[in-house]
């Protein structure tokens, strides 16, 4: 599942309450150039390597995504979706808009839901309200913001993060519709045959029975 959204509209603080609320879910945590926040700890919210390494993933084809945002590069381990399908979790991606398209042509079963700030006031609220950036870094974000909003179109959901336990609860009934679909359905071929062959006894033993004593 791929939470993507403009930077600020909150992406990342949904995807860490589906993660705490539901052992169900797990976090894909991707690796990034850029230098940790205050209070970020490697291996938690990022995996922090220098652009070498970086640089090394992509040539060994061990990223299934990546993309170069504000300057730094970010990207999606295979591994992490791998391990999540053997735990048999729902894996959660907070990527940028480039990232969700990549996934979306390499993982064609991949969810995409779109995060949308409620106004532009509250988007510039959040990204100020960090303090970990200066006016020219959240004018260039802000920037970039109003060209993501234009791809907003191309995901399967949009969820407008007014509220975040409303937002996190709306994410949690389109994974729960999602699971609900026959492609999703794993067992479903085999129920499908076990009704069947269970209609079959029944016409056999009271109807086709029935016909034959009225003839």
């Amino acid at each position: 599942m791929v939470l993507a959204a403009p930077s600020g509209a909150g992406k990342t603080t949904i995807a860490k309450a589906l993660v705490e609320g539901d052992s169900r879910f797990s976090f894909s945590v991707s690796v990034t150039t850029r230098a940790a926040r205050l209070g970020e700890r490697d291996g938690v919210d990022y995996h922090f390597v220098d652009r070498p390494t970086f640089e090394r993933m992509i040539t060994a084809r061990a990223l299934c995504e990546w993309a170069e945002v504000h300057g730094n590069m970010y990207g999606t381990p295979f591994a992490n979706l791998e391990a999540a399908s053997v735990r048999g979790e729902h894996v959660v991606l907070d990527i940028d808009v480039q990232g969700a398209r990549q996934i979306r042509e390499r993982i064609r079963d991949a969810v995409l839901i779109f995060i949308f700030p409620p106004s532009a006031e509250a988007l510039f609220g959040r990204l100020t309200g960090r303090a970990t950036e200066g006016g020219t870094e959240v004018a260039r974000r802000l920037r970039n913001a109003r060209a993501e909003l234009a791809a907003a179109g191309e995901f399967d959901y949009v969820v407008v993060n007014d509220d975040l336990e409303r937002a996190v609860q709306q994410v949690r009934e389109i994974v729960r519709a999602e699971g609900l679909k026959p492609h999703r359905a794993g067992d479903l071929v085999v129920g499908v045959e076990r009704l069947q062959g269970s209609i079959d006894r029944i016409l056999e033993s009271s109807f086709e029975k029935s016909e034959a004593e009225s003839h």
